[in-house]
């Protein structure tokens, strides 16, 4: 017990937070302000305050070093190497978002110098183990856009379903045929046609959609339905 008391654990909240720019997937990242890894890359994030939640400290964050807020976080691993941090024993928790960038306006303040989106086919060397735990986030994100609605999060109140299609393929980096996408969207019951259309292109208007249900869902017994 006595080994115990004299343990002195932090504990961080980290968020990787995504978004689709020009059909491309893009993270969120800070230009740190101090020590350790001063002018380097990293996740927003940081420590929790005494009898603060953890999602309120993700939240608190995220808001502090970026001015994204409001935005639905999904608790995903916990990171504990003993020497992952220089300043000492410190434990994170990941949280992952996936937003639309337009609805909000990046600024930086209290640790960080800037605040700005980056592709994840060129990311910069990140501070700490920022990059294991950005691999890790990118796999989850695999999975949630096949086995929850987490698009709702991305798209626009109404959409088409070319527009759906295009966020799926950004992030499983691959094309899906067009039939099949919309055959397999169909199955999961998520979407609700609106009377609304739009042009794409030379085509006829398209129909626009919206989600059933616009708050994070899981769709339980659709695992894996692309990939």
């Amino acid at each position: 017990m006595r080994d115990f008391q004299k343990q002195h654990i932090l504990v961080a909240v980290d968020l990787c937070i995504f978004t689709i720019i020009k059909g491309e997937l893009n993270l969120l990242l800070i230009e740190r302000k101090y020590d350790p890894f001063k002018g380097k890359y990293a996740l927003p994030g940081g420590f929790v305050k005494n009898e603060e939640p953890l999602h309120i400290a993700a939240l608190r964050e995220l808001h502090e070093e970026t001015g994204v807020y409001d935005v639905y976080l999904k608790k995903l691993s916990a990171y504990g190497e003993p020497k992952r941090d220089p300043r000492g024993r410190v434990i994170t928790v990941v949280y992952l978002a996936l937003i639309d960038k337009d609805r909000y306006k990046l600024t930086a303040t209290t640790d960080a110098t800037s605040a700005a989106w980056h592709s994840c086919q060129k990311l910069p060397p990140l501070a700490f183990d920022h990059r294991m735990i950005v691999d890790d986030a990118f796999k989850d994100l695999r999975y949630e856009i096949q086995t929850t609605n987490i698009a709702s999060q991305l798209l626009p109140e109404r959409f088409s379903l070319t527009d759906l299609q295009k966020v799926y393929e950004s992030i499983l980096g691959m094309n899906l045929d067009k039939r099949n996408f919309r055959k397999r969207i169909a199955s999961l019951d998520i979407l609700k046609p609106t009377k609304e259309t739009k042009m794409e292109g030379a085509h006829r208007p398209a129909q626009l959609f919206r989600f059933k249900d616009e708050k994070y869902k899981a769709l339980k017994e659709k695992i894996h339905v692309f990939v």
